[in-house]
């Protein structure tokens, strides 16, 4: 279980396909604090640490995670949201976030709103659903929707979100990882 804020970035430094599986190798400020074992979010994508070596470790995605996230589209030098896993009895400062992405989506607008930034994303109506003020996860960032629509939502972005984040690398087309909020999709779930 996660929070959705964000503790550092890291830099992909090895990518390696192995069956259909992908090996990403990550160089980040916390390597030498993690273990074997350990589940960490990359861009809101839950994955086990699998290895260490120096200020490196090693993930692995199968072909589940890298069909429904953009793992699939990293390259060596990508930077990457990273995030522990939460402790029991720390605040909850983002909201509920499991690691398990629900789809993608495409950044169709940035909109520089005088210190702060605008990102409106297109995704693909699968069922999941936005409501107006209500939380969302983008690359692993608790967020607050704004502009709810059927296939899309924008989301303000402080300094310090764009700063501490990869926000401040997304272009028109970058595909973002997508986690509704869980309490959402029971509540979508029981209404069918």
């Amino acid at each position: 279980m996660f929070t959705g804020i964000v503790e550092n970035i890291g830099e992909v430094v090895s990518l390696q396909k192995e069956a259909e599986n992908l090996h990403i190798s990550m160089r980040t400020p916390i390597t030498q604090e993690l273990k074997i074992d350990q589940s960490l979010a990359h861009n809101g994508v839950c994955l086990t640490v699998v290895a260490i070596e120096g200020d490196v470790y090693t993930v692995t995605a199968i072909q589940e995670s890298l069909q429904k996230t953009n793992l699939d589209e990293l390259q060596v030098g990508d930077q990457v949201n990273i995030e522990r896993c939460m402790k029991l009895g720390d605040r909850l400062d983002g909201h509920l976030v499991q690691g398990h992405v629900d789809q993608t989506a495409k950044c169709v607008a940035i909109v520089e709103a005088d210190g702060s930034w605008i990102y409106t994303f297109l995704y693909e109506n699968l069922g999941n659903i936005t409501v107006e003020k209500g939380s969302i996860c983008v690359n692993g960032v608790s967020l607050t929707v704004v502009n709810s629509q059927d296939d899309s939502f924008s989301v303000a972005i402080i300094p310090y979100t764009y700063e501490h984040t990869n926000f401040h690398d997304f272009k028109i087309g970058t595909t973002v990882n997508l986690e509704f909020d869980i309490i959402g999709k029971y509540i979508a779930k029981m209404n069918k």
